[in-house]
């Protein structure tokens, strides 16, 4: 199963750096500067930056699993991003 989410900001590689960083401190997380691979025990998160947004892919191997990578990524990026007021809108598809 899998999700995405872009979040339109000019500090994309920013903030895709920090949630990274963050995340390697407990599980696999990997970075440079326009891309970005996080590994949870629950699923998994790539995210991609541009000069004008972070667009986040969340997979997981079951509707459980993927709701808790959104939710995790969503409430870091909220927080990370907090002057930026970061609204993601999770679209989920079938793969």
């Amino acid at each position: 199963m899998n999700a995405t989410a872009t979040f339109q900001t000019e500090n994309a590689s920013r903030h895709l750096a920090a949630l990274c960083q963050h995340f390697a401190r407990k599980t696999a997380a990997s970075h440079d500067d326009h891309t970005g691979h996080v590994e949870f025990p629950f699923g998994q998160c790539t995210l991609t930056a541009d000069s004008a947004s972070l667009a986040l892919t969340a997979t997981a191997p079951d509707a459980a699993g993927l709701d808790t990578v959104m939710e995790v990524l969503t409430r870091h990026l909220e927080r990370f991003a907090f002057r930026e007021n970061p609204r993601l809108e999770w679209q989920k598809g079938k793969a």
